[in-house]
């Protein structure tokens, strides 16, 4: 044979994985388990089997951990799982994904297959879905009338909104002919026409006790009221397809009943606050009616005429005497002799004010030009004591002397460490500088 049709064992079985793994994908199946083995590390070992086959199995501690049941031999449960091998010992086995209780396993199968077909067919489309009416008189109730909601309803009802009238429609919510009572009762209430919202729904229960209200005739019942329906089955965690098909659900019977009436307090808090604001109404359009009929009273007070005639005798009145008044002063100021007025000129001694303005503003100016002159010699002296000052503190006074400044490429040298040999100083004296080259150093 060819060498390249031999194959290692471990070569084989890594095949087998990979064909099996890809070709077979995921698979649904039940079987009663056997040889359970819960490990240390949390994984879960056990056998599936049936009356003419068996396969191992294998479930993980990340999705054990999410499931419901506790699996034990014996337990007939339904498991979805990928088919592998487990190539160390060339087994064949199931790694197992999600496990559920067989019968709970199977309903919930035939659950999603129907969620999946009605969602399609457009049942659970918010498009479709009826608004409560603002006003609700009458609430129909289908539901068992011996069971636990009804009770609960009539409770809340009774606290809440004891004006609401209540129908029943008695049907059975449990079992195998429950579907057909639910059906005949929402029917008859829409054939009645005698509520404006209706409530279905029970108490909580197992995934089997709730089934009725997941069957396709019930889910079909509600889609085709014309009648908004309240869905109120189970408790809040329980959810079943006539929940999603409902014109609006309600987590319990309870709530079921609270959405679908008016607190009676409300209603009396509302009833007052509008009771309130027609008096105010009242109260500010009587105010608003009494205030035009003042004006128009004043109006017409005004408009009357004798007040028009009085208003213009009053006018004239005094238009006479401001006539009077203004005569009067006209009078007065002419009768004034034109000597006084003369005399009261030739008093003023108009040529002497202005010589003495003269002499004072020349001997200011006097005085002025005195200042600035002082000022300024004063400012003069101040400026030579400062050079004065500042030449004898001045190093070029210094240098003037005799002595000079030296200075290397970075700084003034004030100490023989700070030039070696052969070093470019340069030596500042009072006529200029003197470039020159170290040629040794010695200290004091």
């Amino acid at each position: 044979m060819s060498q390249q049709f031999i194959l290692k064992v471990s070569e084989l079985t890594k095949k087998v994985k990979y064909i099996l793994e890809s070709e077979m994908n995921t698979v649904w199946l039940t079987g009663e388990i056997s040889n359970f083995i819960a490990a240390s590390s949390g994984h879960w070992y056990l056998t599936l089997k049936d009356s003419k086959a068996q396969v191992r199995c294998a479930m993980f501690k990340s999705n054990n951990s999410k499931v419901k049941i506790k699996p034990a031999n014996g337990q007939q449960v339904l498991v979805r799982a990928r088919v592998s091998l487990y190539e160390p010992r060339g087994d064949f086995q199931l790694i197992i994904d999600q496990m559920d209780d067989a019968g709970a396993g199977l309903l919930q199968q035939e659950y999603d297959k129907l969620k999946a077909k009605l969602s399609a067919k457009g049942y659970f489309s918010q498009q479709h879905k009826q608004a409560l009416p603002s006003t609700i008189n009458t609430i129909g109730v289908v539901t068992s009338p011996t069971g636990a909601a009804i009770k609960d309803i009539l409770s809340v009802l009774q606290r809440r909104s004891p004006q609401t009238n209540i129908i029943i429609y008695p049907a059975l919510v449990q079992g195998q002919e429950a579907k057909f009572d639910i059906v005949t009762a929402i029917t008859e209430a829409n054939k009645r026409q005698e509520c404006d919202v209706l409530i279905v729904g029970r108490g909580g229960g197992s995934l089997e006790d709730l089934w009725p209200f997941n069957e396709e005739l019930v889910v079909d019942a509600i889609y085709q009221s014309t009648i908004p329906i309240i869905s109120a089955v189970g408790h809040e965690i329980d959810t079943t397809l006539a929940d999603y098909v409902a014109d609006l659900r309600a987590a319990t019977p309870s709530a079921a009943a609270e959405l679908a009436s008016t607190n009676i307090l409300d209603i009396i808090d509302k009833t007052k606050q509008l009771e309130l604001r027609m008096l105010r109404q009242f109260t500010n359009s009587s105010e608003k009616h009494h205030s035009l009929l003042s004006n128009l009273q004043h109006r017409l007070r005004r408009m009357h005429p004798e007040q028009y005639i009085i208003t213009q005798q009053q006018r004239a009145d005094d238009l006479i005497g401001r006539l009077t008044n203004a005569q009067q002063n006209k009078l007065n100021i002419l009768a004034v002799p034109q000597q006084l007025l003369t005399q009261r000129i030739h008093k003023i001694p108009l040529h002497f004010d202005l010589a003495h303005k003269q002499e004072a503003t020349k001997a200011l100016h006097l005085r002025l030009m005195d200042a600035i002159k002082k000022q300024h010699e004063n400012k003069q002296q101040a400026f030579v004591s400062t050079l004065e000052q500042l030449q004898l503190v001045s190093p070029l006074a210094t240098i003037a002397r005799g002595y000079s400044v030296t200075r290397n490429e970075l700084s003034i040298v004030k100490s023989i460490t700070q030039v070696n040999e052969n070093d470019t100083i340069n030596i500042q004296v009072a006529d200029g500088n003197i470039n020159a080259k170290v040629l040794n150093t010695s200290g004091q």
